[in-house]
């Protein structure tokens, strides 16, 4: 398993189950330098004619991340969820190494909170929060749905019915609904970002953003 020689701007991805695997293929995709790690040699095969770089090692063990060069990834993901023991001994391994910022599938809240205590910098819930974006896309007029820390969100819909024909000055939606109308996407023309003049139609959609409790209430207005 030779050390691979290269700068600190890569991502490292360990665990390939559909998580890892998908964080992989994508940032490839979008011209990063990606090492993928797993222990199963099935998933090695699988994904080796699929991304540039993957090996397969036991990132539980430290001796194995430092002959892959963790220590100089400025990034690495923990994909691993489904053994809770490896998952907390190789973000501990990468903790210690010092170097990549860390980012760690969790399968639960009690096992998120040991990630955090542990020292990873993000923890990601990825079917619970898959469930809370699919939940408001089902729950209302929403198209797309973007939720950041402390509730803020960032969605795309349709406009409510009130706010048609007007301008965002007359519908005063970020006064009546504490809301942000951030751009309008009308048919056949680029995206514009919003101003007080803009004049919102039926057919338009809206990127509006602000707390996930408020954006829900404009969400649901006929």
């Amino acid at each position: 398993m030779p050390r691979r020689e290269r700068d600190d701007s890569g991502v490292l991805v360990i665990g390939l189950g559909r998580f890892g695997a998908s964080i992989a293929l994508t940032l490839e995709e979008l011209g990063t330098d990606v090492l993928a790690v797993d222990t199963r040699d099935d998933l090695v095969q699988e994904y080796s004619g699929r991304l540039t770089h993957v090996v397969q090692a036991d990132a539980t063990q430290m001796e194995s991340l430092a002959q892959i060069g963790a220590a100089e990834f400025s990034v690495a993901v923990v994909g691993v969820g489904t053994s809770l023991e490896a998952s907390v001994l190789i973000t501990a391994n990468l903790v210690d190494l010092g170097k990549p910022v860390i980012w760690a599938k969790a399968i639960s809240s009690s096992h998120g909170k040991i990630l955090e205590r542990i020292g990873a910098h993000h923890v990601v819930f990825p079917e619970a929060d898959a469930g809370r974006r699919v939940a408001h896309l089902v729950n209302g007029r929403l198209l797309d749905f973007i939720e950041f820390d402390d509730g803020f969100a960032i969605v795309k819909m349709r406009p409510p019915r009130e706010t048609q024909g007007y301008t965002l000055a007359q519908s005063d939606i970020r006064a009546t609904y504490g809301v942000t109308v951030v751009g309008v996407k009308s048919p056949g023309r680029d995206f514009t970002y919003a101003t007080p003049e803009t004049i919102v139609t039926q057919h338009d959609l809206l990127i509006v953003s602000g707390h996930t409790d408020l954006i829900e209430r404009f969400s649901t207005r006929p």
